[in-house]
């Protein structure tokens, strides 16, 4: 038997000229598939990114985006002047952080505790009911947690009945909006996003559950030292994107539960925008002023994702790119 020479080096095949109508052929169906996200994505953001210009411009609808004088930093100078700049900065930032806090880890949770249950049909009973509100419409979420939390809501006579207390206002209360908000998301969003972790954990090798079992393990040192790990760049990956969506905010729970009682803790960068570039509360509608806004905010986010990728590529292996 020939054994081959470690100093010969192995031909490498090369593909003939008109390789890629071939892999697109033979492929067509998954590309046929890829289309509707393409589609979306060029349509919804790719093709506004040519609004951007407006920014810098003093848009007017009846002149057109390319007859609108330009005005340079003006509209980013005018909001950072406004008295309420920093406010909603400070609002973005604070329901954000608090969302990574204690809305990042919720469906975490709750695929490790789902991990643990051994009654399939407990299981997926826990599933549904955890998956449902994510498909409720947010107008009809907002609606359940207005009639929950008004005065003569569920929330109030339990409080009355068994602590004797006064009514509160709990949608009036700058100082409650943040608790409600984010409550209200991990209730929402806990069961839909737990999925992903679900399916994480399945690809974990099962050999490693069986030794651990074997040393000694028991349910909780396996989940610590094998499931944990194993969905780790999973987690991390969704922890980096999460973190380019800091400025984000889901502006239609937050248009739905706030009122000029509460924009001290409620108002944020989405909803200022709203108002002054839309809406015209406070002013004349100024669709230059949001564009700037919304800019200087996508900005921020990408500086954010930018850097956290790349420190997670120093700390660890696993990284967006």
């Amino acid at each position: 038997m020939k054994v081959a020479s470690p100093n010969v080096v192995p031909s490498v095949s090369r593909e003939k000229p008109g390789w890629f109508p071939k892999v697109l052929y033979a492929n067509r169906y998954l590309f046929l598939m890829f289309l509707p996200g393409l589609a979306y994505f060029i349509i919804f953001h790719y093709i506004p990114m040519f609004g951007i210009f407006i920014a810098f411009k003093n848009y007017s609808p009846f002149l057109g985006v390319f007859k609108s004088p330009w005005v340079g930093l003006d509209k980013f100078r005018s909001f950072f002047e406004s008295p309420y700049a920093w406010r909603v900065i400070r609002n973005t930032l604070l329901l954000n952080t608090y969302a990574l806090v204690f809305r990042f880890p919720a469906p975490i949770m709750l695929a490790l505790l789902l991990n643990e249950v051994r009654s399939d049909a407990y299981k997926r009973t826990i599933q549904t009911v955890t998956y449902f509100p994510y498909f409720v419409s947010t107008v009809i979420i907002a609606g359940l947690v207005m009639q929950l939390l008004s005065s003569t809501g569920v929330v109030n006579t339990v409080l009355k009945r068994l602590f004797d207390t006064s009514t509160i206002k709990f949608l009036e209360q700058p100082r409650l909006f943040r608790p409600i908000y984010i409550s209200t998301t991990i209730w929402q969003g806990m069961g839909f996003g737990a999925i992903i972790y679900l399916a994480a954990i399945a690809g974990i090798d099962p050999n490693l559950y069986e030794a651990a079992t074997i040393d000694g393990a028991g349910r909780w040192k396996r989940m610590w030292y094998v499931t944990i790990p194993g969905i780790l760049p999973t987690t991390i990956i969704l922890f980096l994107l999460n973190l380019g969506q800091l400025l984000n905010v889901g502006i239609e729970l937050v248009l739905l539960l706030y009122n000029p009682l509460t924009y001290e803790t409620a108002d944020v960068i989405d909803t200022f925008v709203y108002r002054r570039g839309l809406a015209g509360v406070g002013g004349p509608v100024d669709m230059s002023l949001g564009a700037a806004v919304g800019l200087f905010k996508s900005l921020i986010g990408l500086l954010l994702i930018v850097t956290a990728n790349k420190v997670a590529r120093t700390v660890g292996e696993t990284s967006l790119w």
